[in-house]
């Protein structure tokens, strides 16, 4: 695990471990009752959306749960209904929509970066409630999460992308340019918070300058938040296979040689 954390690896793992048998059990009652979800993550850059996105995505059925993390609009988009290009990544029965960044995008980089007029951001603030009413209205199970870390947490982690090849890659010139505007992004998020929390799809903000907790944090929050979602499983008839298990044969090719691990006073390299 990167940055700063009061948690190990193996106290993260046995924590996380029965909140993952429970969303397995939540996504299993998803799809049986044919419920559809959606999960919003949004939060500065570095907050932690990826890491939060990849722990429900590593634990949950890939045919059933989605990640949507869609790029700047092209020039067609633009000339769209706003909210257009995501509808259609919305859930059908019995699925989990994860969006990494979502609508929001225009109440927070798009206003702050100058993406948008401030004209069309004031508009996408009085649009949004009744949007998002018409969602829950119809059934959809509508989450809201904003991800929230100091700005010496943010240096930091932009460091450790700057300085770690496997990580350069979430760089962009972007972030430059909002490093210096981390207290207009505050202030997009009040005023975003303040038009936008409502009764029926509210927003929850989880502290995140320790990623590992903030991650466990906001499941527990998710799992508490749907209705009680223990099924039980249904029996499926195994019977024995009968003979010896086989083995596997080869004859047009051959597996590569296996991967030559060294074990040296250092343990496995």
């Amino acid at each position: 695990m990167s940055g700063h954390t009061e948690l190990s690896d193996d106290e993260y793992d046995e924590l996380l471990e029965p909140m993952a048998k429970e969303l397995s059990a939540m996504a299993r009652w998803v799809a049986e009752t044919k419920q559809r979800v959606v999960v919003v993550f949004e939060g500065r850059d570095t907050a932690g959306k990826g890491g939060s996105i990849d722990m429900f995505a590593r634990l949950l059925n890939p045919r059933q749960c989605r990640v949507v993390a869609l790029p700047s609009p092209n020039e067609r988009e633009r000339t769209q209904w706003y909210f257009q290009r995501y509808v259609q990544h919305l859930p059908a029965e019995g699925e989990i929509v994860l969006f990494d960044r979502s609508w929001y995008n225009r109440a927070g980089v798009e206003r702050v970066m100058g993406f948008c007029t401030p004209e069309q951001a004031q508009d996408f603030l009085n649009v949004v409630p009744d949007f998002e009413r018409h969602l829950v209205e119809d059934g959809i199970l509508f989450f809201k999460y904003w991800l929230c870390c100091d700005q010496e947490v943010q240096e930091e982690r932009f460091e450790n992308r700057l300085h770690n090849p496997m990580k350069r890659w979430k760089l962009s010139p972007i972030d430059l340019k909002a490093r210096g505007k981390y207290t207009e992004y505050t202030d997009a998020r009040e005023m975003m918070l303040s038009a936008t929390h409502t009764d029926y799809a509210p927003w929850t903000l989880v502290d995140f300058n320790d990623q590992p907790l903030g991650r466990l944090t906001l499941l527990r929050d998710l799992l508490d938040r749907v209705p009680d979602t223990e099924l039980p499983l249904a029996e499926i008839p195994w019977p024995p296979l009968g003979h010896e298990p086989h083995k596997e044969r080869y004859g047009v090719l051959q597996p590569i040689p296996a991967y030559k691990v060294h074990k040296g006073k250092h343990g496995k390299h």
